[in-house]
């Protein structure tokens, strides 16, 4: 873990009152009339690793620290043992500098990105199989009861998502509370920003339960074995790869999680069904996502 001044570990929940995350657009509707509405901002952040340029993200530009470091790590460029003397964020230049102990050199790694399916111009490197090929995950457990207590909470809470649309969210939770949940434009953003948060407070990730509200892809179940978290859960559906890969390594992967229905097709031996059917709610129309009738 890094070797800096630790800090507490904070409770991290969207704060759709930020003035710095959203702006107010004016239009039309389907009948002319004048409206006026919330939308999320989209700004440039700029990471480099020590004097390396690495990337420039379209991001929020909340928690800019812990973004650019879980994106190092999701990329296997920072390892969990390394030594991370300083992350530097100027908000002026909208630029992050991660300063590491060690001497680091991508040049040759930068030059073989691969283009995902992740929106907002997400990148994975090709050699990222190599480092979770080898992670052994924990075996925790799944109980239904938490599975809907965190779904109910996380749907629930006031969110960017709720105020303004057009967001991703992702949502670190211990057995049924949330206590990690980010936002963003792109959901390997808000995956990233948890992952950066973890490691900056060295956080056991054995008996989490990582939630997001994108589909199951290969990028998200690579970036959730980084993390060493055992189980992936979604409201939204599945790809091919990603439940390939998920098998392959032993990932718990539950996804069209929404109301009283989820389903399960890797990992379903973590799953303990102790929660009456009977007592659990429909989901309310109003936290349905775009496009979520298509993945019935």
């Amino acid at each position: 873990m890094m070797k800096i001044e630790k800090a507490p570990v904070p409770l991290i929940v969207p704060n759709p009152d930020d003035p710095r995350l959203t702006e107010r657009v004016s239009g039309v509707d389907q009948t002319g009339n004048p409206v006026e509405i919330k939308v999320p901002v989209e700004r440039p952040l700029t990471l480099y690793l020590n004097a390396q340029e690495i990337v420039t993200m379209m991001t929020i530009g909340d928690y800019p620290e812990y973004l650019a470091l879980g994106y190092l790590l999701n990329q296997n460029m920072l390892k969990y043992d390394d030594i991370v003397t300083e992350v530097e964020y100027d908000d002026d230049l909208q630029v992050v500098v991660v300063r590491t102990e060690h001497h680091t050199n991508f040049e040759a790694k930068l030059k073989k990105r691969t283009q995902t399916s992740g929106c907002a111009q997400g990148t994975a490197f090709g050699d990222l199989m190599e480092a979770v090929e080898s992670v052994a995950l924990p075996m925790a457990e799944l109980r239904t009861s938490w599975l809907y207590q965190m779904t109910h909470a996380i749907n629930t809470m006031p969110s960017l998502y709720l105020e303004a649309g057009a967001i991703h969210g992702c949502v670190l939770c211990k057995q049924g509370t949330p206590v990690c949940y980010t936002e963003d434009v792109g959901r390997h953003n808000a995956v990233d920003k948890i992952a950066g948060w973890m490691f900056r407070h060295g956080v056991d990730p054995a008996d989490k339960i990582m939630y997001t509200t994108g589909r199951l892809t290969s990028e998200m179940v690579i970036k959730t074995v980084r993390m060493g978290i055992p189980i992936l859960v979604s409201r939204s559906g599945f790809t091919a790869w990603g439940v390939d890969l998920a098998r392959q390594v032993g990932l718990t992967l539950v996804g069209r999680a929404r109301g009283k229905r989820f389903i399960a097709l890797s990992g379903a031996e973590r799953i303990v069904y102790d929660q009456d059917l009977d007592y659990v709610e429909e989901e309310s129309a109003r936290h349905k996502r775009k496009g979520e009738a298509r993945d019935e």
